[in-house]
Protein backbone atom coordinates (compact mmCIF):
# COMPACT_ATOMS: atom_id res chain seq x y z
CA UNK A 1 0.00 0.00 0.00
CA UNK A 2 3.10 2.23 0.67
CA UNK A 3 6.54 1.89 1.48
CA UNK A 4 5.73 1.84 5.11
CA UNK A 5 3.66 -1.17 4.39
CA UNK A 6 5.16 -4.12 6.27
CA UNK A 7 5.25 -7.65 5.34
CA UNK A 8 4.42 -10.34 8.15
CA UNK A 9 4.34 -13.91 8.61
CA UNK A 10 1.67 -15.53 11.04
CA UNK A 11 0.52 -19.01 11.87
CA UNK A 12 -2.68 -20.23 11.50
CA UNK A 13 -3.97 -24.02 11.08
CA UNK A 14 -3.15 -24.61 8.10
CA UNK A 15 0.51 -23.27 8.63
CA UNK A 16 2.24 -19.90 7.45
CA UNK A 17 -0.34 -17.01 6.66
CA UNK A 18 1.00 -14.32 4.75
CA UNK A 19 0.01 -10.80 5.65
CA UNK A 20 0.75 -6.89 5.13
CA UNK A 21 0.16 -4.37 8.44
CA UNK A 22 0.18 -0.61 8.06
CA UNK A 23 0.46 1.73 10.70
CA UNK A 24 -0.99 4.88 11.02
CA UNK A 25 1.20 8.19 11.09
CA UNK A 26 0.48 9.15 15.34
CA UNK A 27 1.42 12.49 17.24
CA UNK A 28 4.40 11.84 19.86
CA UNK A 29 3.08 9.82 22.77
CA UNK A 30 -0.52 8.66 20.69
CA UNK A 31 -1.29 5.07 20.39
CA UNK A 32 -2.81 3.92 17.79
CA UNK A 33 -7.10 3.75 18.47
CA UNK A 34 -6.92 -0.23 18.01
CA UNK A 35 -6.29 -2.99 15.51
CA UNK A 36 -8.06 -3.29 12.20
CA UNK A 37 -7.85 -7.12 10.59
CA UNK A 38 -9.52 -7.23 6.84
CA UNK A 39 -10.64 -10.19 5.00
CA UNK A 40 -10.82 -10.49 1.04
CA UNK A 41 -12.90 -11.62 -1.47
CA UNK A 42 -13.41 -15.42 -2.25
CA UNK A 43 -10.03 -17.34 -2.99
CA UNK A 44 -11.28 -19.36 -5.95
CA UNK A 45 -12.19 -16.43 -7.34
CA UNK A 46 -9.07 -14.32 -7.66
CA UNK A 47 -9.48 -12.95 -4.14
CA UNK A 48 -6.28 -11.80 -2.00
CA UNK A 49 -5.60 -9.10 0.10
CA UNK A 50 -4.28 -6.97 -2.95
CA UNK A 51 -7.69 -6.39 -3.90
CA UNK A 52 -8.93 -2.91 -4.27
CA UNK A 53 -11.65 -2.83 -2.20
CA UNK A 54 -9.73 -4.27 0.78
CA UNK A 55 -7.11 -1.39 0.00
CA UNK A 56 -9.28 0.81 0.35
CA UNK A 57 -10.99 -0.40 3.63
CA UNK A 58 -7.54 -0.69 5.22
CA UNK A 59 -6.77 3.09 4.04
CA UNK A 60 -9.37 4.29 5.46
CA UNK A 61 -9.24 3.12 8.99
CA UNK A 62 -5.44 3.84 8.89
CA UNK A 63 -6.83 7.51 8.14
CA UNK A 64 -8.65 7.13 11.30
CA UNK A 65 -5.96 5.88 13.51
CA UNK A 66 -6.25 2.37 13.51
CA UNK A 67 -3.06 0.35 12.14
CA UNK A 68 -4.94 -2.25 9.94
CA UNK A 69 -3.88 -5.93 8.59
CA UNK A 70 -5.15 -7.43 5.87
CA UNK A 71 -3.84 -11.22 4.93
CA UNK A 72 -4.25 -13.86 2.49
CA UNK A 73 -6.84 -16.74 3.83
CA UNK A 74 -4.95 -20.52 3.39
CA UNK A 75 -4.24 -21.60 0.18
CA UNK A 76 -3.52 -17.62 -1.27
CA UNK A 77 -0.28 -16.19 -1.68
CA UNK A 78 2.52 -17.88 0.85
CA UNK A 79 -0.62 -19.09 2.82
CA UNK A 80 0.07 -22.43 3.44
CA UNK A 81 -3.12 -24.83 3.17
CA UNK A 82 -6.09 -25.00 0.78
CA UNK A 83 -9.52 -23.62 0.39
CA UNK A 84 -12.09 -24.56 3.55
CA UNK A 85 -15.23 -23.11 2.06
CA UNK A 86 -15.29 -20.46 5.16
CA UNK A 87 -14.85 -22.83 8.60
CA UNK A 88 -11.45 -23.03 8.10
CA UNK A 89 -10.81 -19.21 6.78
CA UNK A 90 -12.99 -18.20 9.93
CA UNK A 91 -10.09 -19.76 11.61
CA UNK A 92 -7.38 -17.70 10.24
CA UNK A 93 -8.82 -14.54 10.97
CA UNK A 94 -8.97 -15.37 14.62
CA UNK A 95 -5.74 -16.91 14.45
CA UNK A 96 -4.34 -13.76 13.33
CA UNK A 97 -6.54 -11.07 15.67
CA UNK A 98 -4.71 -13.23 18.51
CA UNK A 99 -1.09 -12.75 16.83
CA UNK A 100 -1.46 -9.03 15.68
CA UNK A 101 -3.97 -8.03 18.64
CA UNK A 102 -3.32 -10.28 21.71
CA UNK A 103 -4.98 -7.45 23.58
CA UNK A 104 -6.69 -4.11 23.48
CA UNK A 105 -9.41 -2.85 20.92
CA UNK A 106 -10.01 -4.37 17.71
CA UNK A 107 -12.14 -3.92 14.59
CA UNK A 108 -13.46 -6.40 12.22
CA UNK A 109 -14.02 -5.88 8.15
CA UNK A 110 -14.59 -8.19 5.35
CA UNK A 111 -15.69 -7.67 1.30
CA UNK A 112 -18.10 -10.70 -0.10
CA UNK A 113 -16.44 -13.72 1.48
CA UNK A 114 -14.49 -11.71 3.79
CA UNK A 115 -17.71 -10.17 4.98
CA UNK A 116 -19.22 -13.50 5.55
CA UNK A 117 -16.03 -15.35 7.60
CA UNK A 118 -15.67 -12.11 9.25
CA UNK A 119 -19.69 -11.83 10.94
CA UNK A 120 -18.62 -15.39 11.90
CA UNK A 121 -15.49 -14.13 13.77
CA UNK A 122 -17.41 -11.59 15.18
CA UNK A 123 -20.00 -14.00 16.79
CA UNK A 124 -16.54 -16.01 18.46
CA UNK A 125 -14.99 -12.08 19.11
CA UNK A 126 -18.06 -9.94 21.00
CA UNK A 127 -18.35 -11.50 23.48
CA UNK A 128 -14.39 -10.70 24.56
CA UNK A 129 -15.85 -6.89 24.93
CA UNK A 130 -12.77 -5.81 22.21
CA UNK A 131 -14.53 -5.01 19.00
CA UNK A 132 -14.94 -1.33 18.57
CA UNK A 133 -16.32 -1.38 15.14
CA UNK A 134 -17.14 -3.75 12.08
CA UNK A 135 -17.68 -2.98 8.58
CA UNK A 136 -19.31 -5.67 5.62
CA UNK A 137 -18.49 -4.62 2.38
CA UNK A 138 -20.63 -6.13 -0.60
CA UNK A 139 -21.75 -9.66 2.02
CA UNK A 140 -22.18 -12.77 -0.01
CA UNK A 141 -25.58 -13.22 1.88
CA UNK A 142 -26.74 -15.25 -1.37
CA UNK A 143 -23.69 -17.75 -1.13
CA UNK A 144 -23.31 -18.62 1.94
CA UNK A 145 -25.16 -18.47 5.39
CA UNK A 146 -23.81 -15.49 7.04
CA UNK A 147 -24.31 -15.04 10.71
CA UNK A 148 -26.80 -12.66 12.25
CA UNK A 149 -24.66 -9.22 13.89
CA UNK A 150 -25.41 -9.41 17.74
CA UNK A 151 -28.27 -7.26 18.52
CA UNK A 152 -25.37 -4.76 21.14
CA UNK A 153 -22.83 -4.95 18.04
CA UNK A 154 -25.53 -3.25 15.23
CA UNK A 155 -24.54 0.31 16.25
CA UNK A 156 -20.96 -0.11 15.82
CA UNK A 157 -21.44 -1.89 12.23
CA UNK A 158 -21.56 -0.92 9.07
CA UNK A 159 -23.03 -2.66 6.07
CA UNK A 160 -22.54 -1.41 2.68
CA UNK A 161 -24.13 -2.81 -0.65
CA UNK A 162 -24.16 -1.74 -4.24
CA UNK A 163 -27.39 -1.38 -5.66
CA UNK A 164 -26.64 -3.04 -8.87
CA UNK A 165 -24.53 -5.61 -7.72
CA UNK A 166 -24.45 -8.64 -9.87
CA UNK A 167 -22.42 -10.91 -7.81
CA UNK A 168 -24.26 -10.58 -4.65
CA UNK A 169 -27.93 -9.33 -5.15
CA UNK A 170 -29.16 -6.58 -2.82
CA UNK A 171 -32.01 -8.70 -2.11
CA UNK A 172 -30.48 -11.70 -0.53
CA UNK A 173 -28.42 -8.99 1.70
CA UNK A 174 -31.68 -7.50 2.88
CA UNK A 175 -33.22 -10.78 3.48
CA UNK A 176 -30.20 -11.37 5.84
CA UNK A 177 -30.58 -7.95 7.04
CA UNK A 178 -34.23 -7.93 7.71
CA UNK A 179 -34.88 -10.34 10.18
CA UNK A 180 -32.28 -8.58 12.55
CA UNK A 181 -33.56 -4.93 11.79
CA UNK A 182 -29.79 -4.05 10.70
CA UNK A 183 -29.62 -1.27 8.52
CA UNK A 184 -27.74 -1.55 4.98
CA UNK A 185 -26.15 1.52 3.54
CA UNK A 186 -27.02 1.11 -0.21
CA UNK A 187 -24.85 3.23 -2.77
CA UNK A 188 -26.56 3.50 -5.87
CA UNK A 189 -25.55 2.50 -9.34
CA UNK A 190 -23.10 0.77 -8.16
CA UNK A 191 -21.82 -2.59 -8.57
CA UNK A 192 -19.49 -5.67 -6.44
CA UNK A 193 -16.21 -4.00 -7.32
CA UNK A 194 -17.00 -0.40 -6.39
CA UNK A 195 -15.73 0.59 -9.61
CA UNK A 196 -15.55 4.91 -9.59
CA UNK A 197 -16.76 4.69 -6.59
CA UNK A 198 -13.93 3.21 -4.19
CA UNK A 199 -13.46 6.92 -2.91
CA UNK A 200 -17.23 7.19 -1.92
CA UNK A 201 -16.62 3.83 -0.28
CA UNK A 202 -13.75 5.28 1.97
CA UNK A 203 -15.65 7.95 2.98
CA UNK A 204 -18.64 6.30 4.03
CA UNK A 205 -16.47 3.89 6.21
CA UNK A 206 -14.55 7.10 7.27
CA UNK A 207 -17.42 8.25 8.44
CA UNK A 208 -18.70 5.39 10.17
CA UNK A 209 -15.42 4.72 12.14
CA UNK A 210 -15.19 8.16 13.35
CA UNK A 211 -18.60 7.97 14.63
CA UNK A 212 -18.89 7.77 18.29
Amino acid sequence: MNSQTERLTLTGGAGVIEALRDAPQMAEGQAPKGVAVIAHPHPLFGGTMDNKVVQTLARAFVQCGYTAVRFNFRGVGASAGEHDAGKGEAQDLLAVVRQVAPQGPIALAGFSFGAFVTSHALTELWPEGRVQKTVLVGTAASRFEVAPIPQDAHEQTLVIHGEADDTVELSAVMDWARPQILPVTVIPQVGHFFHGQLPLLKSLVVRHLQSQ
